[in-house]
């Protein structure tokens, strides 16, 4: 097998981003929140948990897998092989543009998260191309290839 020089450098794992969504993802939810504060005194603890969600929810993108950690008390890591992503989509929606944010989509093949959602991030769509070229890169070395049957 014949390895390029870009190739051989997604080998290797490296981080291309690493982070945690952004709170204005919560922002209509915070709102929400506030009418429940003044009559029940429950939206500041529930403003509080997804504070805490959106906080402790860690993503972490490599030249090889997305690895996303979440969870307050008890913890989760899933894991999502590059290889295994069909599409990707870049969405920009109003609330999040106005901040310069943006969410990433992707369509895979995993049974256990077909969709994965990256939320509020920031320079999404360089992250988006660096996906890209990261995905291709990995299908190339894994030997994948996409049957569709009609």
């Amino acid at each position: 097998m014949n390895i390029s020089g870009q190739q051989l450098e997604f080998t290797q794992e490296k981080i291309l981003w690493k982070g945690t969504p952004s709170q204005w993802t919560n922002f209509m939810f915070y709102m929400l929140c506030i009418p429940l504060l003044i009559v029940f005194g429950l939206g500041l603890i529930l403003a509080i948990w997804k504070y805490f969600e959106t906080r402790y929810n860690k993503l972490e993108v490599t030249t090889q897998r997305i690895i996303e950690q979440r969870g307050i008390l008890s913890r989760t890591t899933d894991e999502l092989e590059l290889y295994r992503v069909k599409d990707l989509k870049y969405d920009q929606p109003f609330l999040l543009r106005i901040f310069g944010l943006s969410n990433i989509i992707l369509n895979t093949t995993d049974h256990s998260n077909s969709t994965l959602i990256l939320k509020g991030l920031d320079n999404g769509k360089e992250l988006k191309e660096q996906l890209r070229t990261a995905i291709d890169i990995r299908r190339d070395l894994k030997g994948v290839r996409e049957v569709d049957i009609a």
